[in-house]
């Protein structure tokens, strides 16, 4: 493990079932950072095995539900007195990573940074819809910043000033359509499962609800973002982003119905 020290800085990973994306991740960080600590959900594929070809530190436990607590648990084993917080489908640009470098070896930095992300979806990068800057902090000095780790959208809180970087990080979370379909179907049973928590009753005034909710999704992420400027992913994503809430209700429908029906 690495001294602690204002000067170095460390990245920081959560993940589970990723070797089709680990890979390009590290290769952006392993040439810059003092170590990189990558906490494993069990993964049955060849995630470990690649996070160790770039001397990760590996640290294995259960893949949770609320992936963030895997996420903050990267953070705390981390030793540099920076932490650089990735996704496995996120790359470090090379002007991100000079200016990273840049502002740990700047007395005046803040305690934390907002950085950019450019996201892809069917191949494309969404420059509109609401979808750029898409800024979240993922660079600050260790012990200023965690993850509150109740829900899977999620903001860092931070103990001090709060900046933003000007490089992008780039974001891959869905090299296919499939991909996406199967991350969707995880997220939206976490949103029934919310609805569940929160004691809501199936009705036709709470879908109506629902409905609206999701028709007022994509038109704003349509038109008032500019959806449309990013082609047919734009309109697919605008789509699917409001379809999210119908989803959503109709799994809450049936774990409604699932204890009612079992007394």
């Amino acid at each position: 493990m690495i001294q602690n020290s204002k000067h170095k800085i460390s990245a920081a990973l959560a993940v589970f079932n990723e070797e089709q994306n680990l890979d390009q991740c590290l290769r952006s960080v392993v040439d810059w950072v003092e170590e990189i600590v990558v906490v494993d959900g069990d993964s049955t594929d060849k995630t470990r095995e690649i996070a160790g070809k770039y001397q990760a530190r590996v640290i294995k436990t259960t893949n949770k539900s609320i992936f963030h607590i895997n996420k903050q648990m990267a953070i705390d084993n981390c030793a540099g007195g920076w932490v650089l917080q990735l996704d496995a489908d996120e790359v470090v640009s090379a002007e991100l990573r000079e200016e990273v470098i840049a502002v740990i070896n700047d007395n005046l930095a803040l305690e934390a940074y907002f950085i950019p992300r450019k996201n892809f979806f069917l191949g494309r990068w969404l420059k509109k819809g609401g979808q750029y800057p898409d800024g979240v902090i993922r660079l600050f000095k260790n012990g200023k910043a965690k993850l509150p780790c109740r829900s899977v959208h999620e903001q860092m809180q931070v103990n001090g000033q709060v900046g933003w970087l000007k490089s992008p990080l780039f974001h891959y979370p869905y090299p296919s359509f499939a991909e996406y379909l199967k991350k969707s179907d995880r997220y939206t049973s976490l949103s029934a499962n919310e609805l569940f928590r929160q004691k809501e009753k199936p009705g036709f005034g709470s879908f109506f609800k629902a409905y609206l909710k999701a028709e007022k999704t994509f038109w704003q992420i349509y038109l008032r973002h500019k959806g449309f400027l990013d082609g047919f992913p734009g309109f697919i994503f605008a789509l699917y982003s409001g379809l999210h809430q119908i989803t959503a209700y109709v799994k809450f429908w049936e774990l409604y119905r699932k204890k009612k029906d079992s007394g």
